[in-house]
């Protein structure tokens, strides 16, 4: 029984280390409570033609993978999604980079995760895509004659009308996502966005409750605000704390605060401004030298795209920078770590850090700032420093919620991060936690499915 198939570009690989993003974490928690089978790429390149989806299980979610050509990765995944979509859907237009090649690989390789998904789908069958790599899934299905419903979840920002009119197929783009029957977005900013597109750029007419009605059917969008499970968040922590990754950390602190960052490589995070903030704080506030200790943790992401190796080497000079400036012999004020780590362990570093440090330039979310709240110890918790720009900031009100452009708004943040007292730390994180357990991963899948089945589907 296929009564839940989540589709979405990347599957990961059992047991797979190093951090993970939101996508995987959110996703498996949701499988795992229901009847679920995830389909998508499972990293490979084989020039085979028609390969079949390799089936396979794993912590109780069904799986079924299957490869993908050379020229298509190159063109779909690297070219089209993550020159153009990325960026442009980050508020980058600087960044994109397109090419009518990469599109047609977009929608070639999108029509291909239709056929690979046809013989699995079943009479009871609820498709929940997952995120802007597949945003045309839904209208190959429709054209493939699949009358059930399907939902769409981004997980990135929405952008503005004007920036989304910057790439010329911007019209087919909403045509495209007006195939599901609903569109879930991360934030209040995202849907308003999403909805004044759909507006200007189609014509569609809004009805109330966000229903939108376009060429004669209706379809229905929201914002659904991913999360995480906080039991298994701070289960993880606990044991990362007490791990011999965790031990050696905390030895190796000396008694020190620790301010942690964890952001996959990318522009978007905004950690360039996070280093600069961090020595600006060093230079105005003379008696934390020594003090404090700062590590950044950025698994590399994407290497085959040239920019994120530019940026490699950005950080890994700017951090040389500022440890040659400041360290002593006796101390690093800045761990540049440019690897991934367990997940158990990252939660671990979570739970004994002072500060989350996470600024990001847009962020659909930012999941690492929901579980920096979940691991904390109640007794005495660290202070979240989360970028406006991100998501989480719009849940997370006990957050300090800072600028990322403002170097000197930021430093100035940190160092109120670093010396506030235990009782507003109690009190901050106390509010932020209360938020995290009425909004949990659980109660996000249950309201996007219970939303999603409620809204007609049928179409001729």
């Amino acid at each position: 029984m296929n009564s839940l198939i989540v589709v979405s570009n990347r599957v990961p690989a059992p047991k797979q280390s190093g951090s993970q993003g939101g996508l995987a974490v959110g996703v498996m928690n949701a499988l795992q409570k229901a009847d679920g089978l995830w389909v998508g790429w499972n990293g490979e390149i084989d020039e085979s033609d028609d390969v079949a989806p390799s089936h396979y299980e794993f912590d109780s979610v069904r799986f079924a993978t299957f490869p993908l050509k050379q020229h298509d990765y190159e063109t779909y995944y690297t070219g089209f999604s993550n020159e153009v979509l990325w960026p442009l859907f980050h508020y980058r237009p600087d960044k994109v980079e397109y090419d009518r090649q990469n599109l047609a690989g977009y929608l070639r390789v999108n029509e291909l995760f239709a056929d690979k998904l046809l013989p699995l789908i079943e009479d009871d069958s609820r498709i929940w895509v997952h995120d802007y790599q597949l945003i045309a899934l839904g209208h190959f299905l429709r054209e493939k004659d699949v009358n059930l419903p399907l939902g769409y979840f981004l997980h990135i920002p929405f952008p503005p009308w004007d920036v989304l009119r910057i790439i010329p197929e911007y019209e087919q783009l909403l045509r495209y996502l007006s195939a599901y029957d609903l569109i879930g977005l991360q934030t209040d900013i995202d849907l308003k966005n999403f909805l004044d597109c759909m507006q200007q750029g189609l014509g569609a007419t809004l009805h109330d409750d966000n229903v939108i009605e376009l060429n004669g059917h209706r379809f229905k969008a929201g914002a659904y605000p991913i999360s995480i499970d906080v039991d298994e968040a701070l289960r993880m922590a606990k044991e990362g704390e007490d791990s011999v990754t965790g031990q050696r950390l905390k030895k190796s602190l000396s008694g020190r605060p620790l301010v942690i960052g964890v952001d996959r490589l990318d522009y978007s995070k905004g950690v360039y401004k996070r280093f600069q903030a961090y020595e600006r704080m060093l230079e105005n506030a003379e008696n934390l030298r020594g003090k404090v200790t700062f590590m950044q943790i950025s698994p590399p992401s994407r290497t085959d795209v040239h920019e994120y190796a530019e940026l490699r080497t950005t950080l890994e000079r700017v951090a040389g920078h500022v440890n040659g400036r400041f360290a002593e012999y006796d101390w690093i004020p800045l761990r540049y770590l440019n690897r991934g780590y367990a997940r158990e362990s990252v939660m671990g570093f979570l739970r004994m850090s002072r500060v989350g440090f996470l600024t990001p330039l847009r962020d659909g979310m930012n999941l690492v700032a929901k579980e920096f709240v979940a691991a904390q110890n109640p007794e005495d918790p660290g202070v979240l420093i989360v970028s406006h720009l991100a998501g989480a900031s719009r849940e997370l009100d006990g957050a300090l919620v800072c600028n990322p452009y403002d170097v000197d708004g930021v430093a100035d943040m940190l160092e109120r991060a670093l010396t506030m007292s235990l009782e507003e730390r109690k009190d901050r994180w106390q509010r932020m936690y209360d938020i995290l357990r009425r909004n949990d991963i659980h109660n996000w899948s249950r309201t996007f499915m219970e939303t999603l089945v409620s809204v007609p589907y049928s179409r001729s």
